[in-house]
């Protein structure tokens, strides 16, 4: 079991591999990627029980995890690499022709660790859902987690999916919203306002909890709580608070960095507020 120090460690690298992965090719979304970097460290060196190696592309036995807000891949390749789904030094292709790490993960080209293409928003949580059902019928105690976008949540086919999720006591399942109040054109509130977001959980028949996404105590904790709200008929979604491009000064506070590159002055900036913990790649 890593030290919450050591699991900050590792959340300040992939932070550093996500500033210069999506530098590197001047396309990408480093701001929700930053701001998520915490969340998915906790999850994938911490509390999810999976295996890296051999992939196995129908999670059988192990819990599985589910990217509906594909944009910030990133994080997301960061994460598999660094806990040994592929090596580390593929990064380096990221959104490169031929590559199998491209903008938004995708499946046909067959990169471990990822088990559905995303990026078109409001479909992750269907496919969790499936997933879910699946284990149920198939008797396996494995467990599935989602992540998702607060602007994803506009999407009307999330709110569908939250009404099976709860009619069928899909209750092997957590989902969490990346809560940073940002999306591309703006803030949530100026887009379309999600209005009371727990009222509107709890009254589709969800299990609500609530994370501090940028403090790795909290997420641990609260991860691991919410493993023990599970087989008691309800799905657990867990709204997570981050600040989006979390660790870059210049990047946070803004929704200006949701899908822009740094340049070369302003990646050396963030490289100095990043400590080098696990060898850049």
């Amino acid at each position: 079991m890593p030290a919450i120090s050591e699991l900050e460690k590792t959340a300040t690298q992939i932070r550093r591999d996500i500033v210069r992965m999506v530098h590197a090719v001047s396309s990408g979304h480093p701001g929700g990627s930053l701001g998520c970097a915490d969340f998915l460290t906790a999850l994938y060196f911490e509390v999810m029980n999976h295996t890296p190696q051999p992939f196995n592309m129908d999670g059988t036995n192990e819990d599985v995890f589910f990217l509906s807000n594909g944009h910030i891949s990133p994080v997301f390749y960061s994460v598999l690499a660094r806990s040994g789904y592929f090596p580390v030094e593929e990064l380096k292709t990221f959104r490169k022709l031929n590559s199998r790490l491209q903008g938004h993960p995708t499946t046909h080209e067959g990169l471990p660790g990822v088990r559905i293409a995303s990026g078109s928003l409001g479909q992750g949580m269907s496919n969790a859902i499936g997933a879910a059902l699946t284990k149920k019928l198939n008797g396996d105690k494995g467990i599935i987690f989602s992540l998702h976008g607060d602007g994803e949540i506009q999407e009307g086919q999330i709110w569908e999916a939250a009404m099976y999720a709860a009619h069928n006591k899909v209750d092997n399942y957590i989902a969490t919203i990346d809560y940073n109040h940002k999306q591309i054109d703006g803030d949530i509130s100026d887009v379309l306002d999600l209005g009371d977001i727990d009222a509107k959980w709890q009254a589709f028949g969800w299990d609500v909890m609530h994370m501090n996404g940028n403090d790795m105590q909290n997420v641990v904790n609260t991860l691991n709580e919410a493993k023990t709200h599970l087989g008691k008929g309800k799905p657990v979604m867990i709204i997570m608070k981050t600040e989006m491009g979390q660790g870059v000064d210049y990047m946070m506070h803004t929704h200006k960095w949701h899908g822009s590159a740094p340049n070369d002055e302003q990646l050396a900036s963030a490289l100095n507020q990043l400590e080098e913990t696990l060898g850049d790649y």
